[in-house]
């Protein structure tokens, strides 16, 4: 059983691939933050682990037109440059989280009916 739980690993890094757009796009809905900070806040999650992830992601959601940056000098080293969610990339979020729920309550009844037999 333990090899045919660790052989679905790819398939839980891909899921949380898949989302781990969302989650950042959620993470600046609260407001900006650079992007150590988004780091730190997805490794807590166990959603991301390196900043090689997060950095292409960022790129491509600011190519988009998702994120909005500029930069800021800090106290604690070289300037940051901040990600600031834009109304783009609010919509794109908002519409995330509705088919979300759909999805998630899909699987969640798909899940329960299995589990009652």
């Amino acid at each position: 059983m333990q090899y045919m739980v660790q052989s679905r690993a790819p398939q839980l890094a891909q899921m949380r691939k898949g989302a781990l757009e969302y989650c950042v796009l959620a993470l600046l809905r609260d407001g900006e933050r650079y992007g150590f900070e988004l780091v730190r806040e997805l490794s807590n999650a166990e959603l991301v682990t390196s900043e090689g992830t997060i950095y292409p992601l960022l790129s491509r959601l600011r190519a988009d037109g998702a994120v909005e940056t500029s930069w800021r000098e800090s106290t604690q080293g070289p300037p940051r440059r901040y990600y600031k969610l834009t109304a783009e990339g609010k919509a794109s979020l908002d519409f995330f989280a509705v088919e979300w729920q759909r999805f998630c309550q899909a699987v969640n009844g798909i899940l329960a009916v299995g589990a009652g037999q």
